[in-house]
This record gives C-alpha cells, sequence and structure tokens, in this order.
C-alpha cells in the first residue's frame, strides 16, 4: 500500500539573465547567475522585485558568496579585518553611492541606494552596517544636510573610501532625545573656526560605527553656539584620525569592545576637547552662519529647523527596515529548508520518520511568518519607491514628505520587532542544530537585534507614528511635547476621523464588493479583511482622541500623556498593520502572472486571517466577530498552512536569498536538498 502526504514538485533551473545601468564600479556586462531556482520561485522573485528588481537580480547574479559570508569561528580582529575587505570589493560591485549627486560618481537615486542597503543584508549584517554607517549615515549626512561645495569636497573621498566617515549622534546621556545632545559647536569669530567639545562625561558620543579603528572622520550633531546664543542641533564635520590613523589632537577615541552581535562593525566612542575646524566645516543647508559670523535660515524656528533636518535623513529608518525584513527573510530560508529534510518521529504509512514540515504545528510556526515576510517586502518596496518619487520632485511636497517619515518610522518598528521574533523562533524550529553558529541563525539573531533600537527606539517611533496620525501630518514635527500633543489631538478631531492618507481606489472597491456581500463568503474576501483591518484603526484612533481630548486641559502634561501611551502605541500598530496588508493587496495586484498571483493571494489571505486570529480577542470584544467567527478564522489559517505547505521551498527561493549565502552548514548537503518530503511507501 501506498501513502503520501502533501508532496514538492518543481524544475529547478538556472535564473535568467538581467543587466542595469551602470552604477559606480559597474563595468558593462549581462550577467548570468548559475542559482537553480524553480519556475514558481522565479517568477515569486519577479513579482516581490518591483521597480527595484533588476538592481536585485544583478547583485544576486554578481556577488562572490565570499564576500557575502562569514566564518563565524572568526575573531573580532579578524571579522573587522574581513568585514573591511569585503566592504571594499561590493564597492568595486557598485553597491555604494547610489544616493549620492551624479557630479560625484552617483546616481542620485535614493531608492536604489536602499536598495543596495538592502541586497548587503542578504549576506553578512557587519557589512551591511559598516556600509550604512559610511556610505548611508556620513555620506547620506553630506548629501542631505550639506551644500555643493561639500558634496565637491567630502563625497568623492568617501565614495573611493580613501576617507572613511562616521555618524556621531548617540551620546551617553541622550540617544533618542537628540534635540537635547550636549555637545557644543560654538562659533569663535576671532578665528572663524567652530570649536567642538565635550563638556560632560554624558555628552561623550558612543556606540559609533567605525569609531574604534577606522573612521577618519565624523558627522558630528551638537548645539550650534553663535554669539552666546544656542540654534539647536546641528552637524560639524570633524576630523578625527588622520591618514596614518592617529587620533587628531583634542580627539580621545575608544573601542565600545564586543557586543551581542556585529563582530565586524568597530563600534567606539570620542569624546572632543575644544577640537576646531573650518567654519565651512558646518553642514549649512538649512542654517549656518554667514562671513559677518551671524547666524542665518531660511527655516523659521529652531524646533521647525531640527526636524526638517532629521526629515532628510529619513531612507536610514528605510535602510533599517529594509535590512531587519531580509534578515528575517534569511532565518525563514534557512528553518523552512531544514524543515524541508529534517525528520523526526515515526507515523503509520510513512517509511521513516515524518518531516518537519509535515506537522501542522510546524507549519504554524513557518508559514504565516513568511507570509508577513513577504507583506513587509511589498510594504518596503513601496516605501522605497515612493522615497525617490518625492526626491524626483521638483517642487517638494511636505505634506507627503512627513506622510513617508511617519511610514518609514512606523514601518521600521513593525519589520524590526517581527524580524527579532521570527529570528528567535526559526532558531528554536531548528533545534539543537539551530544553536550552531556554523547553522547561520544564532548568528544572524544576535547581528540583527540591535535593528530595534538603531536609528530609533521602536516604542519611541510608534509614537511619532501616532502623533502624525492625530495631527494629520500638520503639526506632527513640532517638539514632542505632552501638553501640545493632547491638545492638537483635541481640536484635530471633531468627532472626524482623519482619512487615509493614500487611498487605493482598488482597496476601496474590495471594500465596497465585501460590504454587499454575505457573511458565509466572508473569510476569505480579501474586502473583509481590508475593511476589518481599516474599522480597527479608525476605532483605536478615534477612541484614544476621545480619551485624550478629555485631559485637554489637565495641568500635569506628563500624566495625560502617559497614561495614554498603551493607546497611542495601539493605535501606530493597528495603522502600520491596514498599511502593510494594502501594500500586499497592490503588490498582487501588479502581479501578471497567474499561478504566482494565485499564490500569493493565499499567502495574503494567510497573512490577514493570522493577523486577525492574533487579534480576535480585540475584534470579539469590541463586536466586530464571534466567537464562532473566530473559530472558523483559526480553522481557515491551518487549511491555508495545509495548501501552502506542497509550495514550501518555492516559497523560500522568492524571498530571494540566494543559498550560497545563507551560510549554513546544515543545509550543504545537496543530496538532501532535493529530497521529497512528505511521502513514503509502507
Amino acid at each position: 500500500m501506498t501513502t503520501s502526504t502533501q508532496t514538492d514538485t518543481h524544475t529547478p533551473r538556472p535564473s535568467t539573465e538581467v543587466s542595469m545601468p551602470a552604477a559606480a564600479g559597474d563595468q558593462a556586462r549581462r550577467p548570468r547567475s548559475d542559482e537553480r531556482l524553480t519556475e514558481l520561485g522565479e517568477g515569486l522573485r519577479r513579482a516581490t522585485g518591483g521597480r527595484y528588481g533588476p538592481v536585485r537580480d544583478l547583485a544576486r547574479a554578481t556577488v562572490p558568496a565570499e564576500v557575502m559570508v562569514r566564518d563565524p569561528s572568526l575573531s573580532v580582529p579578524e571579522a573587522r579585518a574581513w568585514t573591511n575587505t569585503s566592504l571594499r570589493r561590493l564597492v568595486e560591485h557598485g553597491m555604494a553611492g547610489s544616493g549620492f549627486p551624479v557630479a560625484q560618481g552617483g546616481l542620485d537615486d535614493v531608492g536604489r541606494s536602499c536598495v543596495d542597503f538592502e541586497m548587503t543584508a542578504h549576506g553578512d549584517l557587519s557589512v551591511t552596517v559598516k556600509s550604512g554607517v559610511h556610505f548611508g549615515l556620513y555620506g547620506g549626512a553630506v548629501t542631505a544636510l550639506g551644500t555643493p561645495w561639500h558634496h565637491e569636497t567630502f563625497l568623492p573621498p568617501n565614495l573611493s573610501m580613501d576617507q572613511v566617515g562616521c555618524y556621531a549622534m548617540t551620546e551617553y546621556g541622550h540617544g533618542s532625545d537628540v534635540a537635547s545632545l550636549e555637545t557644543t559647536h560654538t562659533y569663535d569669530p576671532a578665528t572663524d573656526e567652530i570649536v567642538v567639545h565635550s563638556p560632560t562625561p554624558s555628552s561623550t558620543k558612543t556606540y559609533i560605527g567605525a569609531a574604534a579603528e577606522d573612521a577618519h572622520i565624523a558627522a558630528v550633531y551638537g548645539q550650534l553656539v553663535v554669539d552666546g546664543t544656542s540654534h539647536g542641533v546641528h552637524v560639524v564635520l570633524v576630523p578625527v584620525r588622520d591618514a596614518d590613523g592617529t587620533p587628531v589632537p583634542g580627539v580621545t577615541l575608544g573601542d565600545n569592545g564586543a557586543k551581542g552581535g556585529l563582530a565586524g562593525v568597530d563600534n567606539g566612542t570620542i569624546t572632543f576637547d575644544q577640537v576646531r575646524v573650518p567654519r565651512a566645516h558646518l553642514l549649512d543647508r538649512f542654517g549656518g552662519i554667514d562671513e559677518q559670523g551671524r547666524y542665518v535660515s531660511d527655516i523659521e524656528g529652531d524646533s521647525k529647523r531640527f526636524f526638517t533636518m532629521l526629515g532628510t535623513l529619513v531612507r536610514g529608518r528605510i535602510c533599517v527596515a529594509a535590512g531587519a525584513g531580509t534578515a528575517s527573510r534569511k532565518a525563514l530560508s534557512i528553518a523552512t529548508r531544514y524543515a524541508l529534510r529534517r525528520r523526526q518521529f515515526s507515523a503509520p504509512g510513512y517509511q521513516g520518520d515524518v518531516v518537519l514540515m509535515d506537522y501542522l504545528a510546524h507549519q504554524r510556526k513557518l508559514l504565516p511568518a513568511i507570509a508577513t515576510g513577504y507583506a513587509h517586502t511589498f510594504a518596503v518596496n513601496e516605501v522605497v519607491e515612493r522615497l525617490q518619487e518625492l526626491h524626483e520632485m521638483p517642487v517638494k511636497d511636505q505634506e507627503a514628505q512627513r506622510e513617508l517619515e511617519t511610514r518609514a518610522a512606523g514601518l521600521k518598528a513593525v519589520v524590526t520587532r517581527f524580524g527579532n521574533d521570527t529570528l528567535q523562533m526559526c532558531r528554536e524550529a531548528c533545534g539543537g542544530a539551530g544553536y550552531l553558529a556554523e547553522n547561520g541563525l544564532t548568528v544572524l539573531r544576535g547581528d540583527a537585534d540591535v535593528f530595534a533600537t538603531f536609528e530609533g527606539d521602536n516604542t519611541v517611533l510608534l509614537q511619532l507614528v501616532a502623533k502624525g496620525l492625530l495631527s494629520g501630518y500638520k503639526e506632527m514635527w513640532g517638539d514632542l511635547d505632552m501638553r501640545g500633543m493632547v491638545q492638537f489631538a483635541a481640536r484635530s478631531f471633531g468627532g472626524q476621523f482623519v482619512e487615509a492618507t493614500a487611498a487605493r481606489p482598488l482597496v476601496e472597491r474590495l471594500r465596497a464588493t465585501a460590504a454587499r456581500g454575505s457573511e458565509d463568503d466572508k473569510l476569505l474576501d480579501r474586502g473583509w479583511h481590508l475593511a476589518m483591518f481599516a474599522d480597527r484603526e479608525r476605532h483605536v484612533l478615534e477612541t484614544l482622541a476621545t480619551r485624550m481630548r478629555r485631559r485637554a486641559g489637565d495641568e500635569d502634561a506628563f500624566a495625560a500623556f502617559n497614561s495614554h501611551q498603551d493607546h497611542l502605541l495601539m493605535a501606530a500598530r493597528t495603522h502600520m498593520d491596514r498599511v502593510v496588508l494594502e501594500a500586499f493587496v497592490a503588490g498582487i495586484d501588479a502581479c501578471e502572472d497567474p499561478e504566482v498571483r494565485d499564490l500569493l493571494e493565499r499567502l495574503c489571505t494567510l497573512y490577514a486571517l493570522s493577523s486577525i486570529d492574533a487579534d480576535s480577542g480585540w475584534f470579539q470584544a469590541h463586536n466586530r466577530m464571534s466567537a464562532g467567527r473566530a473559530k472558523a478564522v483559526l480553522a481557515q489559517v491551518n487549511q491555508l498552512c495545509s495548501e501552502l505547505r506542497p509550495h514550501a521551498l518555492e516559497l523560500v527561493e522568492g524571498m530571494g536569498i540566494p543559498e550560497a549565502w545563507l551560510n549554513s552548514s546544515m543545509l550543504e548537503d545537496e543530496t538532501a536538498a532535493r529530497w521529497t518530503p512528505g511521502s513514503a511507501t509502507a
């Protein structure tokens, strides 16, 4: 007698050719990858590629595996040396400087610069972060906050890596509260210089990537003081080492030492003792000092100027979201491939033990997470492409820019949270093998952990999202003042819900169709999923505004604000859930391959129903769903896992991480990798 469960059927084939216009370091070539993919896996990659799909294909086809994967047994000094070598090789492959002006060797494509960051994250995250600090943070600060003179002077040596840059924002005493940094930039009119100083122990810059060993120059955030008056936080470019690597006079450099991950990144400390630099080193696009020694700015008010400056650096948060999303997809690729070969316990009808992926409990671990990974991919694609669209506009749309900044903050928070949770789940899903460094998951878990606080603490970022929603993006970049937040929440809501900022005709049409359908048909109805997410967001936001309105006159502003923090965070999360789902729906709508589209539809349904199931208590408590419907949602999630089980390999291929870049020893047996799991003969 022959018995079988779900089976995998696929025909591996080499991936197709790709070509793109050359970036810095590209050569004219039409590369061909020898990676073997199933047709469906390759189709999923195309569907999730978006505008920058060819850029991703080019990197996968041309970057050697040895540049992307690091031996986990390397010591910290060895890991740092390897990281520097790999980063320079990535520069040769054109994965740097895309966002720089064309005149300085870039492409003026900030969207592609985010994709370059994402593609480095397919490999070792130390290289990703080192690249992000040097090109994205330091180089990005020069590009966004500087003038053409700064670009001409400081970007060419940055792109060639002749002058390694670092980004000196965080201090021991102030992290997320950037406006309160203690470092001072005091203008001395007698010498036409800026004096950079660390006045207290808590003003020491810390956790600064590249500060410990490699940085020659730092973009230093501090309070600009002109003629005895502080004009808020500004950025000054300060040399920290000479060409020989010796600290310059007045600069004290330290090493943060071993961390929980990112062994290849030399994080360190910087203290300044009356260090003098020319006035020209002030990045003065938004505010500076004229030749008469007077402070000048086209932006009125320190607070507005401060948030305008930070807003230009939004791509850092987008990059972190992209990197964290890649880390979660990489972990899921490792864990799923392992689950397709690892057998555990016997069962009637099986010859040998049962493949892990055939257990419903294992499917429930991995497949909803895979669905969420796809959802985040589409959401990140949207924000990356929107970043470039706004960059290309001849006249800047300030409200659209604020909405983008809010979405980037929220996406960074939810994707990094999901990434850390998923990495731990994948480690556990691989049992003892998952705990070995050589199998990739523990190293990846340690490296990605910092994304939860890197480029902004997630809790603070979600509060920013809620503030943007409450104010309709009109006043969100004022001070994070608690009383002001309570008061403008009260006056912004005349019982009126803030409409979705990017209403999509497709979404509205699906919602309207669902409203006319019968209750029996709604469980799999995309419009019903969209309506449930939007209704929850609307309710949470309206009740938050009502609560805050009642406290608008409170003298104790902190108590009024603090008592609503749980509600604020929930409002931000429900908003981002809707944003992510709508991005998934739009991504499916753009897919022209019927077979790929069908698989994406089922993944999207799994993502939506898993989210509803996870929050079923809220939906039932607020009469949006009955107990019977909640049970039906759970049953449907299980059914979808069963339906998607035969496509597990194709799903992780579609997530875009070449198998050679997974750096997992337990996947190296090519014979085992091509098992047909789930079938047996008795």
